[in-house]
């Protein structure tokens, strides 16, 4: 997980516990360096692509020096803004969700194999949420090969609320459930990121807390006029 003003993300590891957490680290830290080496001139899809290559090839890097590690892989989520747009990179089931005007939507859409029998009309989503399968990725960062995100900008307005958030806190709490922690706390000061974190979780490990539970949650505060842009995001996370 990673937070600053421009830029947050989170990851989750695959591969087994141990070798997850290495993966799910090693790529978190290549893909923040990464991104802060391009120049800041460089298109932002472009440098968040171009850091999720590095972070595969630092996987690559560490199962070349370990050949045990073999297999791991993370899914990796981030989210970056220009002033006028948050700029997204997406690989695996971790998500990205927008709070905006008491309605809550889902941006990312999961690489997994029940997303695509969801997609093809196979299953109904109140069926795919009780499927043996519905973990199974189609799409992970496990190397250079495999670091092929999708990248996509979204426009922000001030007052937006972004929730990045593992799989281990969608696999127990529904849209419904999240919408309602972030709606009931909106109207109050927008610094209570730690407050909604805490509670989701809660709720999460409540309901089973079977996985990792990441979340990071970013407020656009105030979006510059054309003239005003900065490239900053006033953003946190807890």
């Amino acid at each position: 997980m990673y937070s600053s003003e421009g830029l947050v993300a989170v990851a989750d590891g695959i591969g087994g516990h141990v070798y997850g957490e290495v993966a799910s680290g090693a790529a978190i830290a290549a893909f923040v360096a990464a991104f802060y080496h391009r120049e800041p001139a460089v298109p932002l899809a472009d440098r968040l692509a171009d850091a999720v290559r590095d972070a595969g090839r630092r996987l690559d890097e560490l199962v070349a020096n370990d050949p045990r590690m073999r297999g791991m892989g993370t899914t990796l989520t981030a989210c970056a803004f220009d002033g006028a747009n948050c700029w997204f990179a997406h690989l695996g089931d971790s998500r990205a969700y927008l709070l905006r005007d008491g309605e809550l939507r889902q941006l990312t859409s999961d690489h997994t194999m029940i997303q695509l029998l969801i997609d093809e009309g196979r299953v109904t989503p109140e069926q795919a949420a009780e499927h043996p399968r519905r973990s199974m990725l189609t799409r992970a960062l496990q190397g250079a090969a495999s670091a092929e995100p999708d990248v996509f900008a979204f426009p922000a307005s001030q007052g937006d609320r972004f929730l990045l958030c593992s799989d281990g806190l969608t696999d127990v709490l529904a849209d419904a459930e999240l919408g309602a922690v972030l709606r009931d706390r909106v109207g109050r000061d927008r610094v209570d990121r730690a407050e909604v974190v805490a509670e989701l979780v809660r709720l999460a490990n409540a309901g089973g807390g079977p996985d990792n539970i990441t979340c990071v949650l970013a407020d656009v505060c105030q979006v510059p006029e054309p003239s005003e842009l900065s490239g900053a995001m006033p953003a946190g996370e807890d």
